[in-house]
């Protein structure tokens, strides 16, 4: 899983109700207590710090060891509280109050302060500790002078008591329960940073329910029961163990023989269609959405893309079951920007059909009888130049020529960036992945004027000043009991997007997770939206 850094956060804002909802989750009833299981990766980790980690492969066990004071209810994208155990919001939505629950403790076994959560929120935000996560924190007063060096502290983050802290906002930002979070809002304790310092991230310490027992760096990770886990009676396991330096299809093969629980890598794509046509093995595979799009960029300052009709009829003419069904059907064909998973998605939207023939006719309509020729840019890793040459072979058919530049992605990056230079580019191997689920995450960075920039990633360089604003009008509603006229107003955002037509969607990845026969819990923990790949808290064994 690529994830891509966004500064601007997104969020969806809820109910008190729901949220106290959400505390009251009922764990499974059938899970048991005891037993390890055993995850292979092919690679190692690289850090297990909170404020550093952001990779799919360490961001489960990052959240297995620390807290933050927000969290989600298992296997959905619904806000809970964490280490907060009640919070306010003012009437401007500028300030949240924070109230702590008492008697969390470290690892370390000291109990956890709101100093603990000032210096957390002051350690992710200062330019020494290189946090790729500190532009989330944008919202917060002080931001700016932290980030330029002027501050060493965020002046909007004051403790009230040990158990109180207030955030001030520079502004009323519907996505700051959601960046609170993120693994890079976990707590962690000062004294631990101070004594390991840069190796922090091989020594973690949180409030999490598992707690690192042992890493032989190469080989594994060991995380056991945090015995003093403030959520009662979690985690289920004893303890969990990721098995370093494996080759995917070796830990599949492991798997058939019960020696592995999880290949975190998934299944090897050799294998896939094998897997899927065994009864068995297919039965042990969990098939759930992702907070993603993979899409093509049409550069709306290039000629002839500065023509709505144009844009429209490329829509029209890609076959997006086709590319679907390159990828052995790991995907859902995408009719917007926002993945079907996401809040704000318009489910009666169907997109633009597939239609060579009136495709070919907008174009004769818009000026271009004889089609024209253009090229596409992609990254050149597999399946993406495969999936190159099918969009190539769509367009040909509306006598669209398209000149395939396959690029290394740092290459594409760099070209779509840059004013001018790539008038189409297939974002696959770089498509965008929602770092917390809400809509505005999918617009300010590649869609909003905002990334419209030199060195942005918004490579349609589309900017509409109008939605710019209705976007900023969404993100200012911060009344918990207006989610809903947010997410309309988000809606309609994207629906006038698809018909401005900057990008092409064309389709929306599912994940794909195998597991042991004996591994319990269920299925949405496999495929948790945000803890990717796996809930490892409120997963089980049966046996």
């Amino acid at each position: 899983m690529n994830k891509l850094l966004a500064t601007s956060a997104l969020a969806v804002s809820l109910s008190f109700a729901s949220l106290a909802a959400a505390q009251d989750y009922t764990p499974d009833p059938n899970a048991k207590p005891g037993g390890n299981i055993v995850i292979t990766y092919k690679d190692d980790v690289a850090t297990l710090d909170p404020a550093i980690g952001y990779d799919w492969q360490n961001w489960s066990m990052i959240k297995s060891i620390f807290d933050g004071l927000m969290d989600y209810v298992p296997g959905t994208t619904e806000l809970r509280p964490g280490l907060a155990e009640s919070y306010e919001i003012s009437p401007d939505g500028k300030t949240y109050t924070f109230h702590l629950r008492k008697g969390v403790k470290f690892h370390n076994g000291r109990e956890m302060t709101a100093e603990d959560v000032k210096y957390s929120l002051d350690r992710v935000t200062t330019p020494a500790t290189q946090s790729p996560g500190a532009g989330f924190f944008g919202s917060i007063a002080g931001y700016d002078a932290m980030a330029d060096g002027s501050a060493t502290s965020l002046s909007g983050v004051t403790v009230l008591d040990p158990a109180t802290v207030k955030i001030e906002l520079s502004r009323p930002d519907a996505t700051f329960l959601h960046v609170m979070a993120l693994n890079f809002s976990s707590v962690v304790p000062k004294e631990e940073v101070e004594k390991w310092g840069a190796d922090f991230g091989k020594h973690p310490v949180g409030t999490g329910a598992f707690k690192l027992s042992d890493w032989t760096i190469g080989q594994k990770l060991l995380l056991t029961k945090n015995a003093d886990y403030w959520r009662a009676g979690l985690p289920y396991l004893d303890s969990v163990t990721f098995e370093v330096g494996q080759e995917p299809i070796v830990a599949l093969l492991r798997l058939q023989k019960g020696e592995v629980d999880i290949p975190g890598d998934g299944i090897p794509p050799a294998k896939f269609t094998e897997v899927m046509n065994n009864p068995d093995e297919k039965k042990q595979v969990v098939v759930g959405g992702q907070l993603q799009t993979g899409y093509i960029t049409l550069n709306v300052e290039m000629k002839p893309f500065d023509n709505v009709e144009v844009r429209r009829a490329i829509n029209m003419a890609i076959n997006k079951d086709r590319i679907v069904q390159m990828i052995n059907g790991r995907a859902t064909p995408a009719t917007q920007p926002l993945p079907p998973s996401m809040p704000g998605y318009t489910k009666d939207y169907t997109g633009y059909a597939f239609d060579p023939a009136k495709a070919k006719a907008m174009l004769a309509e818009a000026g271009y009888p004889d089609g024209f020729q253009t090229q596409l840019y992609v990254m050149n890793t597999d399946p993406n130049p495969r999936i190159a040459q099918a969009i190539q072979q769509d367009l040909a058919a509306i006598g669209v020529k398209a000149e395939i530049k396959a690029l290394a992605q740092a290459n594409v990056i760099e070209a779509g960036g840059t004013p001018k230079t790539a008038p189409m580019i297939w974002s696959g191997g770089m498509a965008w992945i929602a770092d917390f689920p809400d809509p505005s995450n999918f617009y300010g960075p590649i869609l909003g004027c905002a990334g419209a920039v030199e060195g942005g990633w918004n490579w349609s360089w589309y900017c509409n000043k109008d939605l710019d604003a209705e976007a900023a009008k969404a993100d200012s509603i911060v009344d918990p009991a207006k989610q809903d006229e947010r997410l309309a107003l988000w809606s309609d955002v994207y629906m006038k997007i698809m018909q401005d037509a900057p990008w092409v969607p064309v389709f929306n990845e599912n994940r794909y997770t195998m597991k042991s026969a004996r591994m319990g819990g269920s299925d949405d923990l496999y495929v948790d939206p945000v803890s990717i790949p796996v809930n490892y808290d409120y997963v089980y064994v049966t046996e």
